[in-house]
């Protein structure tokens, strides 16, 4: 057998707007998604010569560069792997073109980086009929709420020409600690995406002049406010990873639960249901609740609105208002 060679593949019209690891997937049949990730990682995947993350979006004409993989030499890896698990969430809005669900905390997305299968992989086994199935856009994993999936390579770019063009209104749920200043409504801190020495993805906030920074804005709204904690409406203005929680953590306010860039001693006692009697709280406060956005075949504005899980909103009736504080809106 002769030894496999470097290959560069012109992205067609089929594959614009897909995910260099969901092309690489689809591309190398057979080779573990493990392995596909860690090719991106070590920068033997190049996109235009270039160095591309798992989530780079490609477009017509782009060359990637596939370093070579002999499937075989994976098979003990591959046998290891088994396929995802069918599994349909629940769903808010679907037609011909889209299906937007109501993704619960604790679920990825998508596979890759140490996960073995998301949202989008059990949908499709879910739906062996679906003829083509791909995220429009991603939510962490620990963060509940509406993600979009299109049912049509049309309604795909047109639904991430829209996110692209910040057309889209996203507002989420957010519960913080500490008292949120009402006058506190705009964030514009520039954020920078980086690889902690543990090699975990991780987001800071850096200065103005900061070249790794990119701008993002994000707009704040107190909903209500308790002694300890304020519950926010957040809207983001431009989709950076891990914008929301940077951000929030950047004015002095983690959100309540969040792992990554929270409180751990609060996040234990809510957990452990020390902060509040007789409540247990063991994930990140952070829904997805409403999303706006033109369908992308009849142009018509779709909103749709996620409520809040039913252990965030124990959690919430568990809280004692601010004293100041005016009542919530029904």
């Amino acid at each position: 057998m002769s030894a496999p060679a470097v290959s560069r593949v012109l992205v067609d019209e089929g594959s614009e707007g897909q995910r260099l690891d969901n092309f690489l997937i689809k591309l190398l049949k057979g080779v573990p998604k493990t392995h596909v990730y860690r090719v991106i990682r070590s920068g033997e995947v190049r996109v235009n010569k270039g160095r591309a993350a798992a989530d780079t979006r490609l477009s017509i004409g782009d060359e990637v560069r596939v370093p070579p993989v002999r499937t075989s030499e994976h098979s003990a890896e591959r046998s290891d792997e088994s396929p995802a698990p069918a599994r349909e969430f629940p769903v808010v809005f679907e037609d011909d073109c889209l299906i937007a669900v109501d993704k619960p905390a604790g679920v990825a997305v998508h596979g890759g980086s140490g996960v073995s299968f998301g949202v989008i992989e059990q949908l499709r086994q879910a739906r062996p009929g679906a003829k083509f199935l791909e995220l429009v856009h991603r939510l962490d994993k620990e963060t509940s709420g509406l993600l979009l999936i299109a049912k049509k390579r049309s309604a795909l770019l047109a639904l991430q020409e829209q996110f692209r063009q910040r057309e889209t209104g996203k507002t989420y749920a957010a519960l913080v600690l500490g008292h949120w200043p009402a006058s506190k409504k705009v964030i514009d801190v520039p954020l920078h995406k980086f690889l902690s020495g543990d090699g975990e993805r991780r987001v800071r906030a850096v200065d103005a002049d900061d070249a790794d920074g990119r701008r993002s804005i994000t707009l704040v709204k107190v909903a209500q406010a308790y002694t300890a904690y304020t519950l926010l409406d957040v809207t983001i203005k431009t989709g950076r990873t891990h914008q929301i929680r940077v951000h929030l953590l950047h004015e002095g306010h983690a959100i309540a639960g969040d792992d990554k860039y929270g409180d751990f001693a609060a996040n234990r006692a809510l957990a452990r249901g020390e902060a509040i009697t007789g409540v247990r709280f063991g994930r990140m406060f952070l829904h997805a609740r409403r999303l706006r956005f033109q369908h992308p075949a009849t142009g018509e504005v779709i909103e749709l609105q996620a409520p809040l899980p039913p252990e965030c909103a124990a959690l919430l009736q568990a809280l004692k208002p601010h004293p100041t504080a005016a009542a919530p809106k029904p």
